[in-house]
């Protein structure tokens, strides 16, 4: 039957997400248009093929318990050397992160994975380039700031050509029927799209 790989997301609302991924393909970062610009709450993760039901009914179980909250990004981070990544610091809904995805990698689901390193949600907006593209990246969005209510999360599916397409979204608090929070809407941001550029 083979297997998928599936990533478990919190998206970044437009017009911030547009914005960063811009900003991402602009350091050079050749990954930038095949990622939606997100926070992870499962990385990348090998599932079978067959196991898709099972998947998506265990998210929408946490999904139904959440509620919505506060999203906020300030600044950058990187985890170089140990990682060659620069990303947006996470300053708000960082317990809210932690533990959908404790919740969403537990044992008794279909997701069960160990992670690599602690988990520390993030938005990356550089990985793998150039030190010197990398250290451009956590210069020029220093004072980065956005904000936004989180009212769900999404399962994604990387595709053969290494691009992440979202297969649904998870809305908090909907019972399995009509969403009673709105989906993720717009985000503000202190940043104008001229302001680094």
């Amino acid at each position: 039957m083979g297997t998928v790989t599936l990533g478990v997301s919190i998206a970044v609302p437009e017009p911030c997400g547009s914005f960063l991924q811009e900003r991402r393909a602009s350091f050079g970062d050749p990954a930038a248009y095949g990622i939606p610009t997100h926070v992870t709450l499962v990385p990348p993760t090998e599932a079978k093929a067959g196991d898709a039901a099972a998947v998506e009914a265990h998210l929408a179980r946490i999904a139904e318990g959440g509620r919505p909250f506060p999203m906020r990004l300030s600044g950058t981070g990187t985890f170089r050397p140990l990682s060659p990544v620069v990303y947006v610091q996470v300053v708000e809904g960082v317990s809210s992160c932690t533990w959908l995805q404790k919740r969403i990698r537990d044992a008794s689901g279909p997701l069960t994975r160990e992670l690599q390193f602690p988990y520390h949600p993030h938005v990356t907006v550089a990985h793998g380039i150039a030190e010197e593209a990398m250290d451009r990246a956590y210069e020029e969005l220093a004072d980065y700031e956005a904000a936004w209510m989180c009212g769900s999360f999404a399962l994604y599916e990387q595709g053969s050509d290494a691009v992440w397409r979202k297969i649904r979204d998870f809305p908090f608090g909907s019972g399995g029927g009509t969403p009673v929070v709105p989906a993720q809407g717009g985000c503000t941001t202190s940043a104008e799209p001229s302001l680094h550029t």
